[in-house]
């Protein structure tokens, strides 16, 4: 499954915090029993640009100068190349039209930031 970060943690308000959306996506991940990439424009949390596995569950990954949009595209068409079921999170209407022939599944932005929410009481 790829998130495109942004794209979920402005889905609400008030906004949920990168550190905090991290937390809930590895709480989230770890329920579901699937893996994870979240990718961010610019640097993901912790200043990571690349990708880097918070655990088995989650990776982080921040595009630097490009933009998480393409980043996410060339990604979902490698991964469908190798034959992988893929899941796309984003509203992003342009991203998920660009995706749509790499991914199996999409889900909005809001839909899971309402998933991430029922997790909130994790502290």
């Amino acid at each position: 499954m790829l998130v495109d970060a942004y794209n979920v943690m402005r889905s609400r308000w008030p906004n949920l915090a990168p550190d905090r959306f991290v937390e809930l996506a590895q709480a989230w991940a770890q329920g579901e029993d699937v893996h994870v990439l979240v990718v961010f424009d610019g640097a993901a949390p912790g200043g990571i640009v690349g990708g880097a596995d918070v655990d088995e569950r989650v990776t982080l990954v921040g595009t630097g100068p490009g933009s998480a949009d393409d980043w996410i595209v060339r990604e979902t068409e490698r991964l469908a190349a190798e034959g992988a079921v893929t899941w796309l999170v984003s509203s992003d209407r342009l991203l998920r039209r660009r995706a749509a022939p790499f991914v199996q599944r999409t889900i909005g932005g809001g839909a899971f930031a309402v998933r991430l929410a029922d997790l909130k009481s994790i502290e």
